[in-house]
């Protein structure tokens, strides 16, 4: 004698993502670029100097960044004609937008996130090296 199945409702819903949501964590969630505009918060900066500023972040990355960053309308790239030329980048009004976020992010990283012990700290604790 076979069983008739049993109808069951769900209750799980999909979820649908919003891509408005999703584009923008793909775009600033991606290596180096939440360092990069913490830095052009304070102003434009030269090439040279996010470099200098941003420890470990080759050029080759920090190129496609700001590329990224410039098609999105987050920052612009300002040429100087003068001989050497000299290229800045800037926040947009779009990026200054973001002021808010870097903050909240630098609140959060206060509250939760322990700052790296240095060699002189490990060895005080007696923690080999």
């Amino acid at each position: 004698m076979a069983t008739k199945p049993v109808e069951t409702i769900s209750t799980t819903q999909t979820y649908q993502m919003c891509p408005r949501y999703e584009h923008a964590i793909q775009l600033l969630g991606k290596r180096w670029t939440g360092l990069i505009l913490d830095s052009l918060m304070d102003g434009p900066r030269r090439f040279c100097e996010l470099t200098a500023t941003v420890e470990g972040l080759s050029d080759r990355v920090l190129s496609d960044r700001l590329r990224e960053l410039e098609a999105e309308g987050i920052i612009e790239r300002l040429v100087y004609p003068q001989i050497p030329v000299r290229v800045e980048y800037r926040l947009t009004e779009k990026g200054y937008d973001l002021r808010p976020v870097v903050q909240s992010i630098h609140e959060w990283a206060q509250q939760w996130i322990p700052l790296p012990q240095t060699l002189d700290e490990q060895t005080a604790e007696g923690k080999e090296v």
